[in-house]
């Protein structure tokens, strides 16, 4: 298994103006650096990584003076070797070379700081034993592509390194040869029963813990969509979404960019309609705390043998019966 690149370690410096006077010290870091989360900056500072003024300080509420010099040292991230754990997978396919699993939702793909345990990637290895290729690194052997943290659905797995670079190009550059087909349940009804949505999707300005839709800078994404079903009352509608490029959150992005976004989508949505429902559909939609999106079929040519794999993924049984409260249908 290989091991991934050592990160260099990272500087950060500010100096506080006149707009920072008085302020606490974390909202001022918070504002000059929106990549760190408060939580992070705070764990940094307490561990003795911030130098104000040549000294460090340990304190979150300290007030900040104007021509204040702070300093941030950012250790590289230690990975750690995930271990194997006995989690059941739903495996839809799966031969020597590579597998395609039904990924619940509310499991992370890969270790990460907060979720170290329980992930695919912890099943995957007790799954695969020694075969599971290594090419994604230390944190994410056989990983080629993830779906969110509560998106369910069809996810492939390389089970070797040959396996691997073959998927990663076929995601990456030879996209007619994939097929990516999301159920997802919007707000409203789009105007066109099919269509195609395009618009760089990068970090907002805003918000830097949210993607959006830019006018300038991002990666291009698109997003071809087709009506299912609708309700009478035109308040929610079934869609099915293929993609055609991979970004991060891109469906929930680009619905919500074009005024539908995805019912219980706890980021880029809300729940506007939910006091026109039935007081047992509003129950139902109260509990479903994610997005309503699901990535029901995952087709491909095999990197190693040329024949296409096509697989299905069926509807987890909170989302069909979201579906089936709503009075949609499909």
């Amino acid at each position: 298994m290989t091991e991934e690149i050592d990160q260099p370690t990272e500087i950060l410096d500010h100096t506080a103006t006149a707009a920072d006077e008085g302020a606490r010290l974390d909202k001022v870091l918070a504002g000059a650096w929106p990549d760190q989360s408060r939580s992070r900056i705070k764990a940094l500072i307490e561990n003795g990584h911030l130098v104000q003024n040549d000294q460090t300080v340990l304190k979150m509420s300290s007030k900040v003076k104007q021509g204040d010099k702070f300093v941030l040292t950012i250790p590289p991230t230690e990975p750690a070797k995930p271990e194997p754990e006995d989690i059941k997978l739903d495996v839809l396919y799966e031969d020597d070379d590579l597998l395609v699993i039904n990924k619940p939702a509310g499991m992370v793909v890969h270790p990460a700081a907060g979720n170290e345990s329980g992930t695919l990637v912890n099943a995957l290895l007790a799954h695969c034993g020694d075969s599971l290729s290594g090419i994604g690194g230390v944190r994410r052997p056989g990983i080629v592509h993830r779906l969110d943290k509560d998106t369910s659905g069809a996810m492939v797995v390389a089970k070797n390194d040959a396996a691997h670079r073959g998927l990663s190009t076929l995601f990456s550059e030879d996209k007619d040869n994939i097929d990516r087909a999301y159920i997802a349940v919007v707000w409203g009804v789009p105007t066109k029963s099919e269509g195609e949505i395009e618009g760089n999707i990068g970090r907002s300005p805003r918000n830097r813990k949210k993607m959006t839709v830019l006018k300038s800078g991002g990666k291009y994404a698109l997003t071809r969509y087709k009506l299912l079903e609708k309700r009478d009352d035109s308040l929610a509608s079934l869609v099915e979404c293929r993609l055609a490029t991979g970004r991060t959150h891109q469906i929930r992005v680009h619905m919500s960019h074009i005024g539908h976004s995805l019912v219980c989508d706890p980021v880029y949505g809300r729940n506007k309609f939910l006091h026109k429902f039935n007081l047992d559909t509003q129950q139902i939609l109260n509990a479903f705390n994610k997005q309503a999106l699901h990535a029901r079929t995952l087709g491909f040519v095999h990197p190693n043998t040329d024949q296409y794999i096509s697989t299905t993924a069926p509807l987890p049984d909170d989302l069909a019966r979201l579906i089936r409260s709503m009075k949609l249908s499909f």
